[in-house]
């Protein structure tokens, strides 16, 4: 290994030994060879040290905390600990396709932006299906905020960034860190403040080049956040939004998080807010109504039934991966 690696790749985790496991033998795979990879244990944790240990590479490196920060806590541990000019970020339950590195790189070097945002397109596996995303890719001059936020269909969105298709310069990932707290939203939350500066700007590779896994029965390490950590949130981040975005977050996002309250107060509350801060549209109202009325693994139904998502998809998804693999 170069004294500077090209590239730092920091993964969080926690107490699940096997999927780090597959994360870290997915960065050492790279074509990129020049790389550094910290593995943040996100506080005691013998047997996930034990198996990390036993990787004889000497590009891997572990940090354990003494106790639980959280993911984002843990990934602005790993950024001040990187070395390469560029840090790229994996969570533990996901992995990277070999060329995922060597692609960004590229992209980031033929860019005019000073500080690029790296991410990619990304297989998204479930039990029930696979799916590439984010579907399409920013139109030029769309504000991002309406890319990630804005649908144009009641179950799905078509703009996506995903913390473990991010590659950055370090330098900016310190200057702007990961928000200790937020347990939702972390990357979109980073990505728009990231972004906000008149240096940066959001590259995506049009290839999936990382593999999520969304086991929907597993806590992630994010874990679950409650509806009003999430409202506050989102009335800090207001001036980051385009009124076309905030009410579509409202409306979707934040809304799906509301619905489980089962609150009339709520309910018309939230619309309220959403109506005097945003300018939603026919199909905000129609989001807004089917989460709260249709029961989430039905919604999950209609969505996949919507989008293809059964056999069919898996085995074209599987196709893609495959042709990006050679």
């Amino acid at each position: 290994m170069s004294l500077t690696p090209d590239v730092s790749v920091v993964i969080p985790t926690f107490k699940r030994p096997d999927l780090v496991l597959r994360a870290v033998h997915s960065v050492l795979a790279q074509t990129v060879t020049a790389i550094e990879v910290i593995v943040v244990i996100d506080g005691p944790d013998p047997a996930t040290v034990a198996a990390l240990t036993a990787i004889p590479d000497g590009r891997l490196r572990l940090v354990s905390l003494p106790g639980k920060g959280g993911a984002p806590n843990a990934r602005n541990v790993g950024i001040r600990e990187a070395r390469a000019p560029w840090t790229a970020l994996l969570d533990d339950d996901d992995e990277w396709l070999p060329t995922k590195l060597e692609v960004q790189l590229e992209l980031a070097r033929r860019s005019p932006i000073a500080l690029p945002v790296v991410a990619s397109r990304l297989l998204n596996r479930t039990p029930r299906a696979e799916l590439i995303m984010p579907r399409r890719l920013p139109a030029d001059g769309e504000p991002l905020s309406e890319y990630f936020t804005v649908r144009r269909g009641l179950f799905h969105g078509e703009g996506f960034i995903q913390t473990s298709t991010i590659m950055a310069p370090t330098e900016l990932l310190r200057r702007v860190p990961f928000t200790v707290g937020l347990r939702r939203m972390q990357e979109l939350d980073w990505a728009l403040r990231a972004t906000a500066g008149g240096e940066s700007g959001l590259l995506i590779a049009p290839e999936p080049l990382v593999v999520w896994h969304t086991d929907e029965d597993r806590p992630r390490i994010s874990g679950e956040s409650p509806f009003p950590q999430q409202l506050q949130w989102l009335e800090r981040i207001r001036p980051l939004l385009t009124r076309r975005a905030y009410a579509a977050l409202t409306m979707s996002v934040i809304c799906s998080m509301a619905a489980t309250t089962r609150s009339p107060r709520i309910f018309f509350s939230l619309l309220a807010q959403a109506r005097r801060h945003g300018d939603p549209r026919a199909v905000d109202y129609l989001t807004y109504l089917q989460i709260w009325l249709i029961p989430p693994q039905l919604r999950r139904t209609l969505r996949d039934a919507l989008l293809g998502r059964g056999r069919a998809s898996r085995r074209t998804a599987a196709v893609v991966a495959d042709e990006v693999r050679l």
